[in-house]
């Protein structure tokens, strides 16, 4: 049979997991993908080295790259609402084999964000606690290979293995956890746009393009991974009530908040301090300190923690739901998409996933491996706009409660868009990246491709 072979809509359409979100809890968890530390970090680096005080043009720019990737989401996810996110999508209108391999990418992605961004909370929480006086002992407060001494970075593991338990306990008591960290990062936020709005001087945005236009889209290509993670709320599809209303709702308005925080956090950045003082470790607190009020820039780690644990909370919750898909296809092992009784989650699922992320953020480095997360998410966002356009073409009738404007210009765009970002990062990503695509291959015609349940292998 072809590798080709696609799956039938009527199928993806079966809803198994217990639907229990709203709008407003897809809106906050979208906020919670997007917004982690880099918007304490990024945003100086980029206007001292790309863009001046034009960063909020090159933060519009990139968000509208983003927008045009979230309409095409929000409508397979209104007309497909199940857990697989693009994976789904893809296996509907490309087929088996580049469903198996953007599903395979969106894992890798995934799974490496959570370890990655376990590692990032480990060192704010230990920053915070040395605040307080306390040291975690050296032997536990590192991965190996660090050259700090460690064995083991227990906080990222101890960290984790919470956020698992969270997630097998069921969607809406994560979703619970989720809104209360993201109220709290966006109240340290929006603390810092007030306080820091008094002491803007006018004069430190001139001149305004010192880079010129170029710079802008230098610094807009840079930002634009600062609006990664919103994909994720369309993995919650399955989980969703009344999800052709509400995931589009969730993508949209989560994207929406989110560049206009970052707009304003940066026009207030670059009017407090002049931009070329900007390229520091930890621009928003350094301006803070500057003016004065070390105590508000002291809150940021508290920003910066909870900001850390709705990413980690939502990256793993994406995993889990795109290979309990993969799983329930027959493309991996069908204990991953076994449901418990009482919870009504992929619990074993869930803990395998758990402790693998955990064992990788406790004791590999990862840092040689971050760029991987990016160049994941290009792919996925790659292959949902072709499935947009194919669907357009393949399924002209089907019902669409909510449709992408302007197909198939905008989603070409955004495929021409995400394909540049892509050829920017370094070759050693990239290289890394197609080894995991060969690995991903041969996992496909080893086990995959035998046990597909559209190829009737399933058990």
């Amino acid at each position: 049979m072809s590798l080709l072979i696609k799956k039938e809509m009527n199928e993806e359409k079966k809803r198994v997991l217990n639907q229990t979100l709203g709008a407003f809890d897809l809106t906050l968890l979208g906020i919670g993908a997007i917004i982690g530390t880099g918007i304490f970090v990024l945003t100086g680096i980029v206007a001292a080295k790309h863009a001046g005080p034009a960063i909020v043009l090159s933060f519009v720019l990139a968000a509208l790259v983003c927008a045009c990737v979230a309409f095409c989401y929000a409508e397979f996810a209104s007309t497909v609402p199940v857990s697989g996110s693009v994976y789904s999508y893809t296996y509907i209108t490309l087929g088996e084999i580049f469903a198996f391999i953007v599903g395979w990418c969106v894992m890798l992605e995934y799974l490496l964000a959570t370890s990655a961004v376990a590692a990032g909370w480990s060192a704010y929480f230990q920053s915070l606690l040395l605040g307080f006086h306390i040291k975690i002992p050296t032997l536990v407060a590192s991965a190996p290979g660090m050259g700090k001494g460690g064995i083991i970075d227990l906080p990222a593991v101890c960290i984790i293995l919470v956020v698992t338990f969270l997630l097998s306990r069921g969607a809406k008591e994560s979703a619970r956890i989720n809104n209360i960290m993201v109220i709290i990062k966006l109240a340290v936020i929006v603390g810092f746009i007030i306080v820091g709005g008094q002491y803007v001087k006018p004069e430190n945005w001139q001149p305004f393009l010192p880079f010129g236009f170029h710079g802008v889209i230098g610094g807009a290509a840079t930002v634009f991974f600062a609006f990664l993670g919103f994909d994720a709320v369309a993995t919650a599809a399955e989980e969703v009530k009344r999800p052709q209303r509400n995931v589009p709702i969730g993508l949209l308005v989560s994207l929406c908040i989110c560049t206009i925080l970052y707009i304003g956090v940066s026009f207030i950045l670059t009017g407090m301090v002049p931009f070329t003082e900007l390229n520091v470790a930890d621009p928003v607190a350094y301006a803070l300190r500057v003016v004065g009020q070390d105590k508000i820039a002291g809150l940021l780690s508290v920003g910066a923690i909870a900001g850390l644990t709705t990413v980690l909370l939502v990256a793993m919750f994406a995993f889990v739901r795109v290979s309990y898909s993969m799983s329930r296809d027959g493309l991996l092992p069908k204990k991953l998409s076994s449901v418990h009784k009482r919870f009504q989650t992929p619990f074993l699922n869930t803990w395998i996933t758990g402790v693998l992320a955990a064992l990788l953020a406790g004791l590999v480095d990862l840092n040689l491996l971050a760029n991987l997360v990016n160049v994941g998410t290009i792919t996925a966002f790659i292959f949902v706009c072709i499935a947009v356009i194919v669907l357009r073409k393949t399924h002209p009738n089907i019902e669409r409660p909510f449709r992408a404007p302007l197909v198939p210009f905008l989603p070409i765009m955004s495929i021409i868009s995400c394909m540049y970002l892509a050829l920017n990062l370094s070759k050693v990503t990239l290289i890394s990246f197609m080894v995991w695509i060969i690995i991903g291959i041969l996992v496909y015609f080893v086990y995959a491709k035998k046990h597909s349940n559209v190829r009737g292998n399933g058990a």
